[in-house]
């Protein structure tokens, strides 16, 4: 076939009637057409073999126009050309919904390969971008952990923070399933999945549906804070995408949390060496130093370390930068832009703290490793208590 040659680059233009199935995944709304049920799963086989610059269709008769998307896995492909959607609505619809597209192209032949290439600064992952969980044969196979998500609700002091179940009474009892949990639970005891009896409950500060907050054990702040899942995942990069969605809430309310009290947060994550996934999220005075200051920081360090840590596109998916299993360290800064390290053999188990407390940010070098910051029980329940108090405004799970 053309497109499997390996001088094949794509087309310049598809045309077809049916939307492809899973376009609006990773994109803007596609409005009142849920792509995850509309759509020929065959038509998105077709695009992700074509790669096409420009795609239209117009099967759901109503506009609408992704952002555009990438066609290469960052930092393991070599970079290709975006695709843009487009689907437009049937002509003279009583609606007016715009059914007329115009545009000019450069066929691809006539390129240079970095204009090609070039992302726009809007791109998104590929929403058709197989996994080794699911294929396009008409439907896409959810994973175990998307068709039943473990969840808890814990009630963390009666008055504070009190959580209710699915079907709007409150909880009784602390903690309890709201169904049997299917996530696989590790091989030894887990300091942070919520049902086990090695969790100090008393750092829990908050409590979603499928993610919790603690406070970190030795921060380096009184409210340095983890975002945690309630089952058990290892890392971000194995999260199902109802988890994910709620990290996200967690990671957006944090960072309006920390600005209301002159902050930013700088979040990261260090999956080596660790069983349970640990989004560290450090909240540094606006005061103390700037963003720029911040990432500065971290790829000075970083070279003086020898460790290699790349800046990746601010909409990548770190899904589709690491695999399942593999080791790496992740770093988010207040702005959207991303580092990130792959880990292939060492890795500095401190390097976050320590690029954190260094005198280029917090000035606490003291404060590097968290077993020189432990504190007493009774201290730890007094910080739990009063961050417990200040984020319940922010609370988005008391609206669910």
């Amino acid at each position: 076939m053309l497109c499997s040659a390996s001088q094949f680059k794509g087309v310049d233009i598809l045309l077809t009637s049916p939307w492809p199935k899973y376009v609006g995944s990773f994109g803007n709304s596609s409005g009142e057409v849920d792509t995850k049920k509309c759509g020929s799963s065959l038509v998105s086989s077709l695009v992700t073999s074509l790669k096409p610059r420009y795609h239209f269709a117009a099967l759901e008769k109503t506009y609408y126009e992704r952002l555009p998307y990438r066609n290469h896995i960052v930092l393991q492909e070599t970079a290709q050309h975006a695709t843009r959607f487009i689907a437009l609505a049937n002509v003279g619809n009583p609606e007016k919904k715009k059914y007329l597209y115009a545009f000019s192209i450069v066929p691809m032949k006539l390129m240079n390969a970095a204009d090609l290439v070039k992302q726009p600064p809007d791109v998104t992952e590929n929403p058709y971008r197989k996994t080794e969980k699911e294929a396009f044969t008409g439907k896409q196979i959810p994973t175990p952990e998307e068709e039943s998500a473990c969840q808890f609700f814990f009630d963390l002091d009666g008055k504070h923070g009190k959580k209710r179940s699915s079907t709007g009474r409150d909880s009784k009892s602390s903690p309890h399933t709201k169904q049997p949990c299917k996530l696989p639970w590790p091989p030894g005891p887990c300091w942070f999945c919520l049902a086990s009896p090695e969790v100090e409950k008393h750092l829990v500060v908050n409590i979603g549906t499928h993610c919790y907050l603690a406070l970190a054990k030795g921060g380096l702040c009184d409210d340095h804070v983890l975002i945690l899942p309630i089952g058990h995942y290892q890392s971000v990069v194995e999260l199902s995408a109802e988890v994910v969605e709620e990290v996200g809430k967690y990671k957006a309310t944090l960072r309006q949390f920390f600005k209301n009290r002159g902050k930013r947060c700088v979040l990261f994550e260090r999956n080596y060496k660790s069983h349970h996934l640990q989004l560290q999220v450090i909240p540094v005075p606006l005061n103390c130093c700037s963003t720029d200051d911040i990432k500065d920081a971290f790829i000075t360090q970083a070279q003086e370390q020898q460790i290699e840590l790349l800046e990746i596109p601010e909409h990548s998916d770190i899904k589709q930068i690491a695999q399942p299993g593999a080791a790496y360290f992740y770093v988010e800064l207040d702005t959207g832009e991303k580092l990130f390290h792959r880990i292939k053999k060492h890795f500095p188990l401190q390097f976050g703290r320590e690029v954190l407390a260094s005198e280029a940010i917090l000035n606490i070098p003291d404060k590097s490793d968290w077993r020189q910051c432990q504190i007493s029980k009774e201290e730890e329940e007094t910080l739990a208590l009063r961050f417990r108090k200040d984020f319940e405004p922010f609370d988005f799970s008391l609206d669910d």
